[in-house]
């Protein structure tokens, strides 16, 4: 491929990129109606939906409003493709997954340009924030042309991304964290969905559909994705009156089938007024799922989750789940290494901050578009 042809194809792809983030960016809501059917764009989780996922900084409400420059300059139009780090979940997570999938494909035109993409991810949620700050250590280490990563535990990642940026390597943060945490280290833009506004959302549905008391499901606490969409299942539960309930559970039983029923189980049988649940990414469903029939109370407990997977958005389809919240992980993936190749190669920013991939509340309505796109491996 010829010079001219290489960046003719790096201005399509950016002028793709563009098109399928500037609605999402320039609006300042969430969307509340069911993901449309148009599954290129594909989607989103320590907890990912299966492990680690996004939030806001704080737990506060974030905003939505996206801001007028990028923060960070150095680095930019040099007329190479770069050498592109990404820091993400565990490839065997559902969620994390899909990022994956999505950085690869972006990686497909910055390998015809000469550069890489290499994925870096720890090899359990143990010890999160830690752990990926080591893997953010390894990128630099590795002298990288840019570096893309989730802020999900600033008080241990931060300094981490600090460095990154003063070593003069764009960054951009994405899946967790939000723009208040990107602009914090200087990072050139955050990429993903407001977990805060999404927790929100949902408690907003389900007290418009007659639920009275939520009970959510954290077994990340502490974690800045798990405590802004928890968090904003209280805002939006108390705010229409309805009750609200933390669960909290160790980082180690994500995914433990038997530790979450049997926790749940408990907790239901603990509080009858409890009906409904909410987990924070697709692996704990089915154990919920479990509990409520364990505590036979499918005809007065039901669920919702974060995020989705096939089993998850089934189970929308047949009426065992309510709903799921859909942050589209593969778009996280493809944005973040698509932004940053234009980045370094051209000089080529987003006008947006944040670049919005969520959230929408996938329910019955428009599970079977959702389907299609997971069946593709994009949703």
């Amino acid at each position: 491929m010829s010079f001219t042809t290489k960046r003719w194809a790096s201005l399509g792809a950016l002028a793709f990129t563009a098109a399928l983030v500037a609605g999402a960016c320039n609006s300042g809501t969430p969307s509340t109606a069911p993901v449309s059917a148009a599954a290129s764009e594909a989607p989103a989780s320590q907890a990912a939906s299966q492990g680690p996922a996004s939030a806001a900084a704080s737990g506060g409400a974030a905003s939505t409003a996206p801001s007028s420059a990028p923060t960070q300059a150095a680095g930019g139009g040099t007329g190479k493709a770069p050498n592109i780090f990404v820091v993400g979940g565990k490839a065997d997570d559902p969620f994390w997954s899909r990022v994956k999938r999505g950085a690869e494909d972006a990686g497909m035109i910055v390998k015809a340009e000469g550069g890489s993409v290499t994925w870096l991810a720890p090899a359990n949620y143990n010890n999160l924030g830690p752990d990926a700050a080591k893997l953010l250590q390894t990128a630099l280490s590795q002298n990288p042309g840019a570096v893309v990563g989730p802020d999900w535990v600033p008080d241990a990642e931060d300094a981490a991304f600090e460095a990154i940026v003063a070593a003069k390597v764009p960054l951009i943060v994405y899946n967790s964290g939000y723009l208040a945490a990107a602009q914090k280290v200087g990072a050139l833009n955050y990429v993903g969905s407001d977990d805060n506004v999404a927790g929100a959302t949902a408690g907003k549905y389900l007290a418009s559909h007659g639920f009275k008391h939520a009970l959510c499901v954290n077994d990340f606490p502490g974690a800045s994705f798990a405590e802004a969409r928890c968090g904003g299942i209280k805002q939006g539960m108390t705010s229409a009156g309805a009750q609200y309930t933390e669960l909290p559970l160790p980082s180690s039983d994500y995914g433990n089938q038997t530790a979450v029923s049997q926790a749940v189980k408990a907790a239901i049988l603990k509080d009858p007024t409890i009906d409904v649940i909410m987990t924070l990414g697709v692996s704990d469903e089915p154990a919920v799922q479990s509990a409520i029939d364990q505590a036979n109370a499918r005809s007065t407990v039901k669920a919702a989750t974060f995020d989705m997977d096939t089993t998850t958005l089934q189970d929308v389809k047949s009426g065992k789940l309510l709903f799921t919240i859909d942050q589209q992980p593969y778009m996280q993936g493809f944005l973040a290494v698509s932004m940053l190749n234009q980045y370094v190669q051209w000089g080529l920013t987003m006008p947006q901050q944040p670049v919005l991939t969520g959230p929408a509340i996938v329910d019955a309505s428009g599970v079977d578009a959702a389907l299609a796109g997971a069946a593709a491996g994009t949703r």
